[in-house]
Order: C-alpha cells, then structure tokens, then sequence
C-alpha cells in the first residue's frame, strides 16, 4: 500500500476562513485527492488553509491534518448533511479502518443548514408512545462501520444537530478536541459527541467545550435495541455552560459494560447524568459495571423547564453503578445529587410502574466520598439523595454534609414507591442538616457505622 501525501495548497484555492467562511468551493477538488484511497492505497490530506466545502467522503487509510486552528473547514450552506463522513456506512459491520482527524477546525455553519431530512433508514425503533423515525439528524462528523478511528486536536464549530456521532465502532480515540458553539438554540438537539453500538474499546480524553443538549451521549442501543457498548474510558471532561453533561443510555438488550467516566468538571445547566432508559419500552435497560469518579460541576440556572434539574438521575435495570468523590458547593439552587429509581422521560416518569407494568432491577449502587460545602446565603431544603423505587443493595460511605445554616434538608430521603432491601452507611458527618434518613421503615436491613449528626447551638 502506497501513502500518498497531498498539500491542499497545491490542488484547492483555499481562500475561505473557518470562522467566516465565504471563498471558492473546494469540495470537487478535495474530493478527488480523498478518492485517491479507493482502491486500497492511502491518503494524506494536509489542510495548510481553510476551505468552503459541503461534504467530504472518506475510505479506508486516509488521515487529514490540519496545521493550525485556523486550518480546516467551513460548510456551504443548505447542504444539510455531515461535513466529513466515511464512504461506505454500515450499522453492523467494520468496513472502514484506519481514519484520523487531527487538528483544525471543522464548521457547519449551523444557522445555514436544517435540522434534519427525512432518510430511508429507520433511524430510531418503535417504542411505546413513540413512532419510527426516518428523520436524519444533520450532524457535524459521522462515522458507521469504522474500525481505528483517531479523532485529536479538532474543534468542531456550530455544529447543526450532534457535532460528532460515531456508530458500529471498535477501537476509537477522541482526544484534545473542543466544542465551540456560539449560535446555541435551546432545545434543537445540538449533543455533542453521541455513540451509538454494535461498539467495544472506546477512550475519549480531555474534551470539552459547550452543547445544546447532552456533551456526551453512550446509547447502545438507542436506534436499535440490541446493540451493545463496552470497554468505554471517559477522562478528563470540560463543560462550558452546557445544556447537559453525560447520558449513558440502555433502552432494550443492548448492553452498556465496563465503563469508566472520571474528571468531569465545568458548569452546566439542568442535567449532570442521566443514567437510564430514557424510552418507555417493555424492558428498562442493561446496565452492567458503570464507575463514575471525580465530579464537580457548578449548576447554572437552568434552561429546561420540563422537570426540575438535578446532577444525577439514575434508574433501569443496573447490575452495578459506584459514583465516587462527587463535590457539590456554590449551589444555585436545592437540585437533587442522586436521584434513583425514574427511569424515563417527563411525561412517564410519575407513572412508568402503575401504567406499564415493568420493574427495574437496580442491583448495586455505591455512592462514595460525597462532599457538600453550602454557605448561609445558598438555597436551602435540598434533599440530596432520593430514592423513588427499590433498590437492593445501596451503599454510602464517606459522605460529609458541611451546611453554614440552620438545620434544614436531608442525607437520603425515601419517596412513596421507594424500599432499599440493604443499606449499609459508614463514615458519614452532618453539620446543619435536619434529616438523615427520613423513612428507616421502608429500608429491610440497616447496618450503620460512624455516622455523626452534630447538633446546632
């Protein structure tokens, strides 16, 4: 296999901007250098400019670099379809290999394209209260079928829908890459980076930057129900006034296995982690070892106002979750930390058991080092961890509660539905809070060890 080495310079007029766009169209010209990896030889693109371009289809063996920030790509407007994709998709098969993406910045001119069109394909199954959608979202960068795929240094710009969405995937990397999105819209799905299985060996490092809607999104089996994701390694996550920060998301079969998310830190708005089905389906779910660990988001007001907002909501079927050295100060207002046991979306959530008949299965949860620091001027009545059905075995250890208030809100408080069968506590002191447990009748087996409670003067 021959490599071959192209100067953008040398083939393409490159006399646009990455942040203005405007120039000659590039596409015909930087299409016909990618083409050059066809028939098994590979393709080096070296971006030394910026180029107006609408789409760019690649093969296997081909990497584009580009020099600089100000290098990359901008998107002719109306072309309502991902700046940069491989050739050849396939939702169940590895048919390309070998693609990189390193620095530059890509951008999709987001007020310029439509939010989505209709494709053939079923993009999402059937679920109750939802229909099939052939709606294709318009997303920045897509991949599907690919196998060593190398994401490093990129900034995604204005991206119309998800900025980045990878699809039967093994072995990817995504690193050292931002989110800039200065034209944001409530509402309008703009997700940053979104993986959707048949996926395994996935490592995503130091990302960050600002989204509409989640930054990150694992959904196995969002589209189809059986796909599976495992071997994930998420760390080092920077959010800047994002709308939501991680959704790991198992509806059906498809099982989410063996993921490690650490160094998630920023501000938000109204959702840290959602943890669930999401979809109201006849199963909830397959989640196997989740580890989450070292979390300190600061709340912003929030911009969602269908539900109250909250750091993390967990339910669904859930072999084991441990949440680890979660911190919580500059509150703005009493969102819950842990909430457990809703496991889908407004308008379900109140109503999922009595309608549908479907029990989950939340076997373990660990909750580890939890550290709450608030001021006399911070809001006051929160209720930091919430359980809203049965949990088997809930474990909380190392928790400090350090309130510069008078005595109000609540360690763990049990709603109507909830009953924990195990709940063991161990290291844990509350300065200023009112309740510790609000309901010991609805917990089977109760084991305690140094809890202090010091009492106000």
């Amino acid at each position: 296999m021959k490599i071959h080495k192209i100067l953008a310079s040398e083939v393409a007029c490159l006399d646009s901007n990455v942040y203005s766009g405007g120039g000659t169209d590039d596409t015909k010209a930087l299409q016909a250098v990618l083409d050059m990896a066809k028939d098994g030889d590979g393709v080096w693109l070296v971006m030394d400019g910026a180029s107006l371009v609408s789409q760019l289809k690649l093969y296997s063996n081909t990497t584009i670099e580009c020099l600089s920030k100000d290098c990359g790509f901008f998107q002719i407007e109306q072309t309502n379809a991902s700046i940069v994709t491989n050739a050849i998709w396939d939702d169940y098969e590895l048919k390309t290999k070998n693609i990189s993406l390193i620095g530059g910045t890509y951008n999709q001119d987001c007020k310029r394209q439509e939010h989505h069109t209709e494709d053939d394909r079923c993009w999402f199954v059937e679920g109750k209260g939802y229909e099939p959608s052939k709606k294709k979202y318009t997303i920045g960068v897509e991949f599907y079928g690919i196998e060593n795929l190398k994401i490093s240094g990129i900034t995604l710009r204005n991206f119309r829908s998800f900025a980045c969405t990878i699809g039967c995937f093994r072995n990817v990397i995504i690193e050292n890459s931002w989110l800039d999105l200065p034209d944001h819209e409530d509402s309008m799905n703009q997700d940053g980076f979104h993986f959707w299985g048949p996926g395994s060996f996935l490592t995503v490092k130091n990302v960050g930057g600002r989204v509409g809607d989640d930054f990150m999104n694992l959904g196995p089996d969002e589209r189809d129900k059986v796909s599976s994701i495992t071997d994930v390694l998420v760390d080092g996550v920077f959010l800047e006034n994002a709308d939501q920060a991680i959704r790991l998301l198992s509806r059906d079969k498809g099982r989410l296995d063996r993921v490690t998310i650490r160094n998630v830190t920023g501000t938000y708005k109204s959702f840290g982690f959602y943890i669930n089905p999401w979809f109201v389906d006849d199963t909830l779910g397959n989640f196997g070892n989740i580890f989450i660990e070292n979390v300190d988001l600061k709340a912003l007001e929030p911009n969602y106002k269908h539900r109250t907002p909250i750091l993390f909501s967990v339910g669904g079927n859930i072999e084991a979750l441990v949440l680890k050295n979660i911190r919580n100060h500059d509150s703005i207002d009493n969102r819950t930390l842990i909430e457990i046991g809703i496991p889908y979306i407004v308008p379900f959530q109140n109503k999922y058991l009595k309608e549908y008949g479907v029990e989950q299965n939340m076997e373990n949860i660990i909750i580890e080092d939890l550290l709450v620091t608030e001021k006399e001027v911070d809001p006051k009545d929160t209720e930091y961890i919430t359980v809203h059905e049965k949990v088997k075995n809930l474990v909380v250890r190392n928790a400090k509660v350090f309130k510069d208030q008078d005595e109000n809100g609540a360690l763990l408080s049990i709603k109507d539905n909830g009953c924990i069968e195990t709940l063991v506590v161990e290291d844990v002191y509350m300065k200023g809070l009112k309740t510790f447990i609000n309901d010991e009748e609805k917990i089977g087996k109760l084991t305690l060890s140094n809890v202090t409670k010091e009492e106000q003067k």
